[in-house]
């Protein structure tokens, strides 16, 4: 007689999710945390970034006064200037010479532009009492004269205005950052432009004319807060001359002031007090302060036509013009901290290759993407938060110094300034997961710490140091990984401000968090090819 007996399949009394990506998380956390080295690379990855952010904001001091060595020169907070800020909360150059009188309520400001004519200085500063010998004819692209309606006549305040230009016809601007064309071509004689501004209220309309009769809305705006009584009148501007000339090794500058001088009739106005008188100022200086292109800016009346003369600019501050220090700056060790963050990172995968245990760790959980994305996970994670620290330290304390030795410090909003913080983080997280990638594919330390820095730390230092011409600095934080240094950038390039926008000056040509896609393109990329060799080989 055969007995068959039935035999019961043992079931585990483990739940399966225990099996599941949380327990790879948690094995990998456990990893990370238990290896000493590990997290001594997080802390010299801080220290670094902080040691070299500090270095650098206390590396020098603003001098003025006198010649070097003299007894009346002074430095540090004694020489700084602050520039007026604007209504958005962005440091502004506000210096012009303004033609004006009061408004009281709402009213109306029309002119016909017959010429703009200027000179400009290719030799740098020019001398004191020297005139305009030397100057040579011209006008700047941005050189500027039109009409204006001011909040007040404080530098930094409140207008819309419309000009004519030297070289991007008739403009409209407002509170220091907008732009928007009116009608294109040069000004002369024989084609001159008829502007008008409008106020009703805190709303201000723009137009052009070619003839005086057919009138174009350019644009209308609202000066929020604008007050009864505001100024208005005519004015002329003139930013400096610079022609930057890039090459192999560097950069070189050349330029100087500029003046523009604007002619203007069939000047009328609606609204303002009968018979009122106008008044020439220095908008933004004075006088005795004014550099010698300055002092010569001035206005003539005959009738109803004017002649006004004027010098500097009215538009924001870019980095790099004076002694405007952008916020990022306090960031530059960011670039040798990712040196130490790469490090870490390649170490935590290509470690388990060197000693053989990457055949332990995938027999505990087969499912092998499922172990490098873990790993990915919790290497993002710590990288992200030594980031954020190391900003966190580093920027209030660094411009902290910047300032106490005499640089300004451009402004930023909150928001942007968060952003800056929370995107070098990112920056970090992102070159770990890039180097995770990059240290599975080839399972060596040291060539994977060697891939990482001749892909992101050297376009970087290369792009930024001027060593290559600004067209290839420009294509390398394209499409490079450094390319993630852009999320730190707080400058923004104006159309209408003319200055040298490439790498070595803060500008990066792709925007914040473009840039910092390349990046996480890249770490996707390698995790991707990563996980497709995990898939076929162990080891």
């Amino acid at each position: 007689m055969t007995t068959t007996s039935s035999v019961t399949p043992y079931r585990t009394e483990v739940h399966s999710a225990r099996d599941g990506f949380a327990q790879s998380l948690r094995a990998e956390w456990t990893k990370f945390r238990t290896v000493r080295g590990w997290i001594i690379g997080l802390f010299v990855a801080v220290l670094v970034m902080v040691g070299l952010g500090l270095l650098t904001a206390s590396a020098g001091s603003i001098q003025c006064g006198g010649v070097p060595g003299a007894t009346n020169q002074k430095s540090g907070a004694a020489c700084r200037i602050n520039p007026p800020v604007g209504p958005d909360g962005e440091a502004v150059s506000d210096m012009f010479y303004f033609v004006h009188q009061p408004l009281a309520g709402n009213g109306t400001i029309t002119v016909r532009v017959t010429s703009l004519t200027g000179l400009y200085s290719a030799e740098g500063a020019v001398e004191s009492d020297s005139g305009t010998a030397g100057l040579t004819s011209g006008t700047q692209p941005w050189s500027k004269a039109g009409i204006m309606i001011k909040q007040s006549d404080t530098a930094g305040a409140a207008y819309a205005a419309m000009m004519v230009t030297g070289g991007n016809g008739v403009r409209m601007q407002y509170n220091f950052t907008h732009d928007v064309a009116g009608t294109p071509g040069a000004v002369s004689a024989s084609a001159p432009r008829w502007l008008r501004l409008v106020r009703i209220g805190d709303t201000i309309t723009g137009y052009d004319s070619l003839d005086g009769t057919h009138w174009t809305a350019v644009s209308t705006v609202t000066l929020a807060g604008l007050p009864s009584t505001v100024q208005f009148g005519l004015f002329a501007a003139s930013p400096a001359y610079t022609v930057t000339n890039q090459s192999f090794g560097g950069a070189s500058s050349v330029g100087g002031p500029t003046q523009a001088t604007g002619t203007f009739d069939n000047v009328t106005v609606q609204g303002a007090a009968q018979g009122a008188a106008w008044q020439g100022d220095f908008i933004g200086t004075s006088k005795a302060r004014a550099g010698e292109l300055l002092q010569q800016a001035n206005y003539q009346q005959s009738g109803d036509g004017f002649t006004v003369t004027g010098t500097d600019d009215i538009a924001p501050v870019g980095g790099g013009m004076g002694d405007g220090r952008p916020v990022e700056q306090s960031l530059v060790g960011a670039f040798a901290g990712l040196i130490a963050i790469a490090v870490v990172a390649a170490m935590f995968i290509t470690a388990e290759y060197r000693r053989g245990l990457i055949r332990l760790t995938l027999a505990a959980s087969p499912r092998r993407g499922r172990v490098l994305a873990a790993k990915a996970v919790v290497i993002g994670a710590v990288t992200f938060l030594a980031g954020l620290i190391a900003s966190v330290i580093t920027l209030p304390l660094s411009d902290h110094i910047a300032y106490s030795h005499g640089r300004y410090v451009l402004p930023v909003s909150s928001l942007t300034e968060v952003r800056v913080i929370v995107g070098t983080a990112a920056l970090f997280a992102g070159v770990a997961i890039f180097a995770l990638g990059v240290g599975s594919l080839l399972r060596r330390s040291a060539a994977t710490v060697t891939v990482v820095i001749v892909a992101i730390v050297l376009p970087y230092i290369l792009a930024v140091a001027s060593v290559l011409p600004a067209n290839a600095a420009e294509w390398l934080m394209r499409l490079t990984p450094a390319a993630g240094f852009s999320v730190q950038q707080s400058l923004v390039a104006y159309p209408q401000v003319t200055a040298n926008y490439t790498p070595a000056t803060g500008y990066f040509p792709l925007s914040p968090w473009a840039g910092l896609a390349v990046l996480c393109g890249y770490a996707l990329l390698a995790l991707g090819l990563a996980h497709l060799r995990l898939s076929r080989r162990d080891a």
